[in-house]
Formats: C-alpha cells, structure tokens, sequence
C-alpha cells in the first residue's frame, strides 16, 4: 500500500475580484511619488507584510513586491493594475504555501482564473482590468519568475514534515514495575529472614545456603527478560530503519517526478505565449 495515496492537495478558493484588497489608493500614491527601492519597501512592507513575520522571509517577500512594482513601472500599468497583481501574486503565493506538497498545477490554475477574474467585463463578478496582451505578459512574467522559484518559495515558506514514531511493547512488563516488585520481595525475604534468626537458630545455615539459590534464580529472571527485549527492539529497529529508507526513496522520486512535470509544464506555456505573440 503506498503511504502517500491518502494525501491529497487542497483545490484553490474561488477567485474573487482583489481591487485595493491590499494596498489601498494611498499606497499607490505614495509610491508613485519616489523611486528610491528603500522607499517602495517600506511601504510595501508597511502595507503588506505582518510584524511576527521573521526577517528573512520578510526580505524575500519584500523583493517579490518590489519587483512586481518595478515590472509594473515597465509595462506602463495604473494604479489600479499594479495593486491588483500584486494581490494576485500575494494569494497565489498564500495558497502556494499552505502545504509542503507539491500543487503547482493548482498554482498556475489559480492564477490564471484570477486574472480572468481581472480582464472581463462581468460585473459585479469580474472587471475588465487587464487587456488580453496584459495577460500575456502577466503570465509570462510570472512563470519566468515565481514559477521557476516554486521549489524554492516552498522551501522557503512551508514547515518542514517530519515522522514522528513512537514505539510501544504490548505484553512485556515496565521496568519500573519489575524494579518495584524485586524490592518488595527483597524487603518481605528480609523481614522473614529476621523472623526466623530470632525464634531459629538452626536454620540460619539452611537459610544461607538457600538464599544463593533464590538470588540466582531472580537475576536470571530479569537478564531473560531484558535479553528477550533487546532482541525485539533490535528486530522493530531494523525493520523501521528499512521502511524509512523505503518511504524517503518514494519521497526522492516524487520530488524528482515533480520537478521534471514543472519544468515541462513551463516549456509548454512559453511555447504557448511564443506562438500567441
């Protein structure tokens, strides 16, 4: 039975139109006063960003906006464009990293209904924002850069997955159990010994001769148990240790598979927007 059949990627939210969704009139004024880098990151950040995100993601978050500003600045977009792409990118970005699986399909299919979201005039569930060319130049920006750093972003911006196993023995006694019941036997052999030094003398010397005998046979006892034990955790050992290696061979390959479908799905929609200019 494969592990990873039960898993499934989540499907993207419906797509929803993202007017001044995350930056509002004002930032777009603000930013189209300066053209210092310093400048359109503090406001991005001011306008975006959250304060518990640690510093370096921030920085990569930072540097995704700024140049989506600048490629904006580029193709000679309004305020209006420029803040709805970058809402795109940030939803996109938002579903990209909720899970450590590979959703790349989803990703470009999401994207894509967004900007139709964004480029037909049917209101009040879509606006013509964009122009056809637009488009074209959106996806093909897009691919070029956040697509090609999908497995980086991901990397980046999911937690890491790690198998947790916890081993329990049924029907073998706990240790401590086994500590407790040799030092009642111990104590409760004590006091009948004691009890019987006072009212026999004579037997002390049957008793010293038979107590060799009992020790022995209560340490031999816990070393059968502890040698039967070890045993068994040696053999559950090994065969998790195998089943692992197992699963990260399954999981390489996946990878590898993933990252040879995302780069063949790239070549095809280059070459689509190739024949499309």
């Amino acid at each position: 039975m494969n592990p990873f059949e039960n898993i499934k990627v989540s499907q993207p939210p419906r797509a929803r139109l993202l007017l001044w969704s995350d930056l509002k009139h004002s930032d777009m004024e603000e930013i189209e006063k300066t053209s210092s880098i310093p400048e359109i990151e503090r406001i991005l950040c001011h306008a975006l960003l959250v304060s518990d995100v640690p510093q370096p993601k921030q920085r990569v978050l930072l540097e995704l906006y700024t140049n989506l500003v600048l490629f904006c600045r580029e193709k000679n977009f309004n305020r209006e464009q420029t803040s709805v792409l970058i809402s795109i990118i940030k939803n996109v970005h938002q579903f990209n990293t909720e899970t450590p699986l590979n959703n790349t399909d989803h990703c470009l299919t999401y994207c894509s209904e967004l900007l139709l979201c964004h480029s037909v005039r049917r209101p009040p569930f879509s606006i013509d924002l964009f122009s056809s060319e637009q488009v074209t130049q959106i996806l093909y920006y897009f691919i070029n850069t956040y697509m090609r750093h999908y497995f980086l972003y991901k990397y980046i911006f999911t937690p890491e997955v790690q198998l947790d196993i916890y081993l329990s023995y049924i029907g073998m006694p706990e240790e401590d159990t086994d500590i407790e019941e040799t030092a009642q036997s111990d104590s409760a052999t004590d006091g009948e010994r004691e009890t019987e030094k006072e009212t026999e003398i004579d037997g002390e010397v049957q008793l010293s001769a038979a107590l060799p005998e009992i020790k022995t046979t209560e340490t031999d006892s816990p070393n059968q148990g502890s040698s039967s034990k070890s045993e068994l955790r040696s053999i559950v050992q090994k065969e998790v240790r195998d089943e692992v290696m197992r699963l990260t061979a399954q999981l390489q390959q996946r990878l590898q598979d993933s990252a040879d479908q995302l780069n063949d799905n790239i070549s095809k929609l280059e070459a689509k927007i190739q024949v499309k200019k």
